[in-house]
């Protein structure tokens, strides 16, 4: 009965932290990781007894994130901005990640956690950020797609991360390690292209006539964790593999309802690891960082954004466009978080270094909102002093949304 007692006081304590975080008009995720710290064992009161327990469940929502993931990746989507997306975004990555490593240096982190720190802080959330968009009724506009075409590249940057930054942190880590990664992936990638041609879509199909929803769901499940713990067993990660399984259904006529069918598992378990992660806050280490808190948040929300709007520019979009990316864009995502448990669990990140990335996730997700409202402000602002510039946000590049 533990196990279930600490179940249910995670459901409750979660799902009143996302009401809280609903009524301030704040993503979910942001309630469920303060219910984590609610219920965690720093705070006293009521607590969660059996965290370990907690936290393999937990890897189960990594997982099912990482297949959604796949599921979800469509590269027609990105064609209207397909050269910002495609070729600007794993640049952005790129200098986010030597800007943020630098930073590190600065405040007199060591190399490595350094490194991971600017890694972790590359990626935006795709959820608060298009969250942000429909409320201000910005979908469907240019600097929209944008957005959403360089989210999509983000969070499939964290992959060939989880690959390479855990043997780059290793005591024997080096260029031969990376590589022996890189060359398991791509063998994994290999046979699951031939799993994903030959093998799934006769499975599904044949799993579809029977008529059965439940059926079809548990095949769909056994796909995800079963590739996942393949790639496990081949020394690459649970989540890793996941994906991979995901990008497999993707390419079957069954994606849209694979989908659906595990999204509701997705919300359950992915609840569950935001909410293990803020069991792992102390409050009190969060008063002691609260100064260096507040400068690494200024620090990044300015350099991400800079990056951000300078590369937007390059691509050849001007006016309001680079303004109303860096603005929403400057967060630190959920798939962060996901970034950050790898890293904790390779010894990489020390638990203050881990605490201080959560929360600054936290607060650069809360500020989203408020800061990315600014930009119409901004850019009139910007408009007084450069009269001479058009006030049109319409112009489309040369790689922009008709061939």
């Amino acid at each position: 009965m533990p196990l279930v007692a600490d179940l249910t006081l995670i459901l409750l304590s979660a799902l009143t932290g996302a009401l809280i975080a609903q009524r301030l008009r704040q993503p979910p995720i942001v309630g469920y990781i303060l219910a984590g710290v609610v219920i965690g064992p720093f705070t006293g009161g009521f607590s969660v007894v059996n965290v370990h327990e907690i936290e393999q469940l937990a890897d189960i929502g990594v997982a099912l994130l990482l297949f959604s993931l796949g599921l979800e990746v469509s590269f027609r989507e990105l064609t209207p901005v397909r050269m910002v997306a495609l070729a600007g975004t794993p640049i952005q990555v790129g200098l986010t990640i030597a800007f943020g490593a630098g930073l590190g240096r600065l405040l007199g982190w060591p190399w490595v956690p350094a490194v991971w720190f600017g890694a972790l802080i590359s990626v935006s959330s795709t959820m608060v950020a298009l969250k942000t968009i429909q409320a201000q009724g910005r979908l469907g506009t240019l600097s929209s797609r944008v957005m959403l075409g360089m989210l999509v590249v983000q969070d499939l940057a964290v992959v060939p991360l989880m690959i390479v930054l855990p043997e780059l942190s290793a005591p024997s880590g080096g260029p031969m390690k990376v590589l022996i990664a890189i060359v398991r992936a791509g063998v994994l990638l290999l046979v699951m292209s031939v799993v994903a041609t030959r093998i799934v879509p006769r499975l599904l199909a044949a799993v579809a006539r029977w008529n059965s929803r439940e059926l079809f769901l548990l095949s769909t499940i056994a796909i995800a964790l079963g590739v996942g713990s393949a790639t496990w067993w081949f020394g690459l990660s649970l989540a890793l593999g996941a994906f991979v399984a995901g990008l497999v259904v993707n390419e079957s006529e069954y994606a849209h309802q694979a989908l659906s069918d595990v999204a509701p598992f997705r919300d359950v378990f992915g609840m569950l690891f935001f909410v293990s992660q803020g069991m792992l806050l102390d409050p009190a280490l969060f008063r002691a960082q609260l100064a260096l808190l507040a400068v690494v948040v200024f620090a990044v929300s300015i350099g991400k954004g800079a990056i951000l709007a300078g590369l937007v520019r390059a691509f050849g979009y001007h006016h309001v466009i680079p303004l109303a990316v860096a603005l929403t864009l400057f967060q630190v995502g959920e798939f962060a978080l996901v970034l950050a448990r790898v890293g904790r669990d390779a010894g990489a990140m020390s638990n203050q270094l881990y605490a201080l990335t959560l929360n600054l996730a936290i607060v650069t997700m809360a500020l989203t909102p408020a800061i990315s409202a600014l930009t119409p402000w901004l850019y009139t602002r910007f408009r007084r002093e450069r009269a001479r510039e058009p006030l049109q946000a319409s112009n489309i590049p040369h790689a922009g949304l008709a061939d």
